[in-house]
């Protein structure tokens, strides 16, 4: 059955990233922390990930693997922006080439400082990277996990633990049991289905579809909400700067006759799905909240006059921040609604023009 989410009223603006919702598609910026003034002291346990990536230490793939070190008194060589980039922390680097084509986890959890971890493939494309997973004890406050990776039969790649600002400390990598092959959504085969139809993610993405009140330079694009189940995709990019991106949906939909609409979401990655109110030239107001996936359902009632409008707003969350460039995946809703149209994308101009 699914679970019914209390109403939860904070105002925010599309700017204001320390926000307790954030509808933006640029990256947080992390609050910056003290410099790392600890003192050097010689490993008590040998290197076991090389200086570099001509040097890196080959490891085996298998369930429950762990691998230990540290990253004190070795040299910063490299870094990624997932999403903070600026790192001046010392990293290490292991090599692993899978036999067959498999999905992997590297957990962080248990390590001692405030990591990163990141890793390319063979030509040195970069395949994922996190730097903030885990939260609260008994994990590191801010360690990191990479979930799930694919990663390719007879693929050398390179796994590069490093840290966020100038961090360093020993680190305990683990490549846990039953990571399983991640969550799957599949869109129904069926006419009462609405396919969101937006443009697969690529680096430089600029999101004239329905990227909403991110999206003014193309009049604030929305598409509408009309069937019982509606299909898309979010997930992270790059810009043409380089800056890490996500891609958000807006849509707009009308309280169907009754006076209720109920709306059921999931997702293959962690998902965060919102009821708003306002309008892109003021102030937007998050009315309710819930957070989906993977394959972790939640839904939410909207109660209003018949034929009411409301906004709706799907987006990857920066909570997760699992990255690859680009990284997309599929949500899906399920409705009261019970007609099927043709699927609207809508200016905001358009938009507009209901309430009048």
């Amino acid at each position: 059955m699914m679970t019914r989410l209390l109403a939860l009223a904070a105002v925010v603006t599309l700017a204001a990233s320390a926000a307790a919702f954030d509808l933006g598609n640029s990256a947080p910026t992390r609050p910056a922390k003290p410099p790392d003034n600890s003192v050097y002291v010689p490993p008590k346990v040998p290197r076991q990930g090389g200086d570099t990536i001509l040097t890196a230490v080959p490891i085996g793939l298998y369930d429950g693997a762990q691998y230990t070190g540290t990253t004190v008194g070795y040299v910063h060589n490299y870094d990624e922006a997932c999403p903070y980039s600026g790192s001046t922390a010392p990293d290490v680097v292991y090599k692993a080439t899978p036999a067959t084509t498999g999905i992997w986890c590297f957990d962080l959890c248990y390590s001692s400082y405030d990591t990163k971890i990141y890793i390319y493939d063979q030509d040195l494309n970069l395949v994922a990277c996190n730097d903030d997973f885990w939260f609260d004890p008994p994990c590191y406050t801010y360690s990191s996990r990479l979930y799930p990776v694919t990663l390719q039969a007879g693929v050398e790649y390179y796994i590069v633990i490093d840290g966020y600002g100038s961090a360093s400390g020993a680190y305990v990598m683990d490549i846990p049991e039953n990571c399983g092959g991640g969550c799957v959504i599949e869109c129904p085969d069926n006419e009462n289905v609405q396919l969101e139809g937006e443009p697969p993610l690529v680096n430089g993405y600029l999101d004239a579809f329905n990227g909403g009140c991110n999206s003014p330079e193309f009049d604030n694009p929305f598409q509408t909400l009309l069937a019982p189940v509606v299909c898309g995709t979010t997930g992270f990019y790059l810009s043409a700067d380089q800056s890490q991106y996500r891609d958000t949906d807006w849509f707009y939909a009308s309280i169907p006759t009754g006076g209720v609409l109920e709306i059921a979401g999931d997702a293959e990655q962690m998902t965060a799905m919102y009821q708003l109110s306002g309008d892109c030239a003021g102030i937007v107001s998050v009315v309710q909240s819930m957070t989906v996936g993977p394959c972790n359902e939640a839904a939410m009632t909207i109660a209003g006059e018949p034929g009411a409008q409301v906004m709706f707003w799907v987006g990857a969350s920066w909570d997760q921040e699992v990255f690859s460039n680009p990284m997309e995946w599929n949500w899906i809703l399920y409705t009261n609604l019970e007609q099927v149209i043709a699927t609207e994308n809508n200016t905001w101009s358009s938009v507009k023009a209901l309430f009048k």
